[in-house]
């Protein structure tokens, strides 16, 4: 899969946003900052390094110039060799320290105009110590002496340097901007370096997973630029692999959809027509049964059976198909009234008794249709249960018990394939010639209500479901 690249069509301000958001910006900046920052903490100890340097290198000159004073008589020399030892020591003045005697080695070739001094004592030194003077020597005040304090030639002796600060200063500005140079360089080239590797190895591939997620998110049932595997084995392959494999589910499930929609299109297309076809033929079925002929009489039932099947498949299987169950219109409901009507309806041609034990006071908050619907099927799908075994003194029972409607039968019970299925469409009928779809739409409606409906038991001593509504828990 191509990578694409900035959109030309955005506007400047965007691209350079989305530049500076991108993860390859933020990498570049990230590896720039941290190897710039090494470079600060290395430069700090460099620069303690270069100001103890040339201090070192001021006192070795100094006592340089005490040992050719000592080899003078009475330790006195001209004041044109003393004036070249202190220019050749690049010092200001020598004194030295024996036994609490200050001793004038090197005076002043000229006069040394009052300016505030500041003392720094080598013989101690602490690496915190000299790095915390090596940084306080950028901010010096200008014309300050410093006063080095160091060992001298000879054990127990101590000499004192003056030296002027500002070449110290300037020396170490010149590191300081000789050591910022090479930095940027080196974080530079070390910075683009490290950047083209891990855009190699780390961004380009992200990008075409961040590319791919965002296509597919978008638009996933139209969207044909799959991602292809690849044989990295690392944490970043991985996830590759793991969205190809996921947009290729996902596409083939697209794909089904979209033919099971149509199928379904087209089914329902079919049933409707087949539904009024049969409603003809049902027509036609009921003038047969009419008729004085023997042969007429003895078929016309298994007809007329046979044709209400069929449109109570049809009929069930439009309902199904519908999106979502009709939006519950909630209203004031006697319930015993609905269940009446419901078992009148499912119990016309079963000739089937049936006990409800609800009061006739009790009102809820339901929609009445739903609530029609699901007690008929349930009562419907009993009844012919009971019907077709031949269950003796077959009876069917409706009560409140625990919040909820109990619809209970003495029949035979459900066969275990049936209690598996028992809400899948098509597939969880109990009855011959039942479409698997009353107790899905059942269902349906129940949570629409706000409840639900359940299998509380069955077995041979008959089958329980359990219809929870809301209104009933009191």
């Amino acid at each position: 899969m191509s990578e694409p690249g900035p959109s030309p069509n955005l506007p400047p301000q965007r691209r350079a946003r989305r530049l500076t958001e991108s993860l390859a910006a933020r990498l570049f900046a990230l590896t720039l900052g941290a190897i710039l920052l090494t470079e600060a903490l290395i430069f700090v100890p460099s620069a303690s390094n270069v100001r103890t340097q040339w201090l070192g290198e001021r006192v070795q000159a100094a006592r340089i110039a005490a040992l050719a004073l000592e080899a003078a008589p009475m330790r006195e020399v001209s004041e044109e060799l003393s004036e070249s030892l202190l220019e050749r020591a690049e010092v200001l003045a020598v004194t030295e320290l024996e036994d609490e005697m200050r001793i004038q080695l090197l005076a002043p070739a000229k006069p040394v105009e009052e300016a505030p001094t500041r003392i720094v004592d080598l013989r101690a030194p602490t690496m915190l110590g000299q790095s915390v003077a090596a940084m306080s020597e950028y901010f010096a005040p200008e014309g300050q002496m410093l006063v080095v304090v160091a060992e001298g030639s000879e054990p127990g002796r101590v000499i004192e340097v003056l030296v002027p600060q500002a070449p110290l200063k300037k020396t170490m500005v010149n590191l300081a901007w000789r050591v910022t140079g090479l930095s940027l360089i080196i974080a530079l080239v070390a910075a683009l370096v490290i950047y083209l590797v891990l855009d190699a190895i780390v961004v380009r591939p992200m990008r075409r997973v961040t590319v791919s997620v965002e296509q597919f998110s978008r638009d996933p049932g139209s969207w044909t630029r799959r991602l292809s595997p690849t044989k990295r084995r690392d944490e970043i392959g991985r996830a590759q692999n793991a969205l190809a494999g996921m947009e290729e589910a996902v596409a083939d499930s697209f794909r089904q959809r979209a033919h099971l929609a149509e199928l379904g299109s087209a089914v329902a297309k079919i049933n409707h027509d087949l539904r009024n076809s049969l409603a003809s033929a049902q027509l036609v079925s009921d003038g047969l049964a009419r008729s004085e002929d023997p042969r007429v009489q003895r078929a016309a039932p298994r007809l007329k059976r046979a044709l209400e099947r069929a449109i109570e498949l049809a009929t069930a299987t439009l309902d199904y198909g519908k999106a979502a169950p009709r939006a519950p219109v909630m209203q004031t409901v006697r319930l015993l009234g609905v269940l009446q009507g419901a078992a009148e309806e499912a119990l016309v041609e079963n000739g089937m008794g049936i006990e409800i034990g609800v009061d006739e006071t009790l009102v809820i908050r339901s929609d009445a249709d739903h609530l029609h619907r699901i007690a008929a099927n349930l009562i419907r799908n009993a009844a012919e249960a009971m019907r077709q075994t031949d269950t003796p003194d077959p009876e069917i029972r409706i009560r409140i018990e625990d919040g909820a409607l109990i619809f209970s039968d003495n029949g035979p019970g459900l066969p275990e394939k049936t209690q598996e299925n028992l809400f899948r469409p098509f597939s969880g009928s109990g009855r011959m010639g039942g479409t698997g779809l009353g107790l899905v739409i059942a269902n349906e409606l129940a949570q629409a209500l706000g409840g639900g409906l359940t299998l509380a038991s069955t077995g041979p001593e008959g089958t329980v479901f359990r219809l929870a509504l809301p209104g009933l828990e009191a």
